[in-house]
């Protein structure tokens, strides 16, 4: 039952990276189409991610009535749809009717990711869970690394020729094919056994973000995601501009910072097991802020590897920082926990939104010091966790 379970969710987590790094691609894309000025296109990602604001807890209430395994069904159906929207959007040629599909489609990525974040977390042991995560990240990453190239090839590679975008229609329509199946395919399975409605939390929300790790945490997320994406969205942009390659030439680039997450989080399924995590994170976070901060003191090639570098750093940052979040919650509060932690994806909707901002005034490669300010505030979560633990451990010792 664990290792059905755990295929499921790795397939699931996939498609999610999937979709959502296919945005880094729309990005140059509908830009380019709509002669849009950065702030503009960031409006891409702003859509995509508010819906994690306005949608996490309504969703997560959802998730409490009908159980994991239904709403994540529901959340590939609902994907699907948002996809399907894009082929209006083309027809009438119109920005909006993208925002609006794409909002759509996140609320079906949302879905996914109020259910299956616990599930991966709460399937096996708790000393562990940070590491079953993170396995699951790492197949999120090769789906971050396969959608560049996917975009490239099917999308980008028609810009010069492009005037209604139509390009994207194809690989959506094909997109919400594949997740219909999926969804079919997964309504006739029966991966956590024993879920019932009965057993999903009945906790109150109040009780639950009295936490402070829990709020500490969601501010954690709000800036990973917030910097993850702010860089991947104007990645293609970034090495535009330093090198005069084409958005086509320049997106395998996009698969490589993707692909570093991912080579990054296999190696952390190690890493995560043999150190405690707030100290890998802490690591990681360092590193991602020297990397950017020589990206943009230097040119050419040394600032483009600089920047992509940074997705190796990004590896373990989801998984840990979510796991320190909720590991003193019980279980039933975990679940909700959950749900507020997935609000805070909203940060890849406003940071990026004000990098691009920053970027029309001073220049793409001077915005990139929001995300620097997110990794500190990152690090001094990181820093808070370890000391926390080491608290633990001293009280452990003297009850001992």
């Amino acid at each position: 039952m664990y290792r059905k379970a755990m295929t499921s969710l790795t397939v699931l987590f996939f498609m999610m990276g999937f979709i959502t790094c296919l945005n880094d691609i729309l990005v140059p894309y509908l830009k380019a189409v709509f002669a849009l000025d950065y702030t503009r296109a960031a409006l891409v990602q702003f859509c995509f991610f508010a819906a994690y604001g306005l949608t996490s807890l309504p969703l997560s209430k959802l998730i409490e009535r009908v159980g994991y395994q239904t709403g994540m069904v529901m959340g590939f159906v609902l994907a699907a749809l948002g996809c399907v929207l894009f082929y209006p959007a083309v027809i009438w040629h119109t920005y909006a009717l993208f925002l609006g599909a794409l909002f759509v489609l996140a609320t079906g990525i949302v879905l996914l990711q109020v259910a299956a974040n616990p599930c991966v977390t709460l399937i096996g042991p708790a000393a562990t869970a940070s590491s079953r995560l993170t396995m699951a990240q790492a197949f999120n990453s090769l789906g971050t690394f396969i959608a560049p190239l996917f975009g490239a090839t099917f999308i980008l590679s028609s810009l010069n020729q492009a005037t209604q975008a139509t390009a994207v229609v194809v690989p959506y329509v094909l997109i919400a094919g594949v997740l219909v199946l999926i969804a079919w395919g997964l309504s006739r399975l029966n991966i956590l056994g024993m879920e019932s409605k009965d057993t999903l939390s009945q906790s109150d929300w109040r009780v639950v973000l009295q936490d402070r790790s829990l709020r500490v945490g969601m501010g954690g997320i709000f800036c990973y995601v917030g910097a993850e994406v702010a860089i991947g969205s104007f990645l293609v942009n970034y090495i535009k501009e330093l090198t005069h390659l084409s958005e086509a030439q320049a997106a395998p680039m996009v698969a490589l910072y993707w692909g570093g997450a991912m080579v990054g989080r296999f190696v952390g399924i190690v890493t995560l097991k043999v150190f405690a995590p707030a100290r890998v994170l802490l690591l990681h976070t360092l590193l991602a802020i020297g990397l950017v901060l020589v990206s943009m003191r230097s040119n050419g090639q040394l600032a483009i590897y600089a920047m992509v570098l940074v997705g190796v750093c990004h590896s373990i940052m989801f998984p840990t920082i979510f796991t320190l979040s909720i590991r003193e919650l019980p279980e039933a509060q975990a679940k909700k926990a959950s749900g507020a932690l997935a609000t805070a994806i909203v940060g890849g909707a406003l940071v990026p939104l004000l990098t691009g901002m920053w970027a029309d005034r001073f220049g793409l490669q001077e915005a990139f010091i929001l995300p620097v300010l997110c990794y500190l505030y990152i690090a001094w979560l990181a820093m808070r966790a370890h000391r926390g633990v080491k608290r633990e451990g001293l009280a452990v010792a003297d009850n001992a």
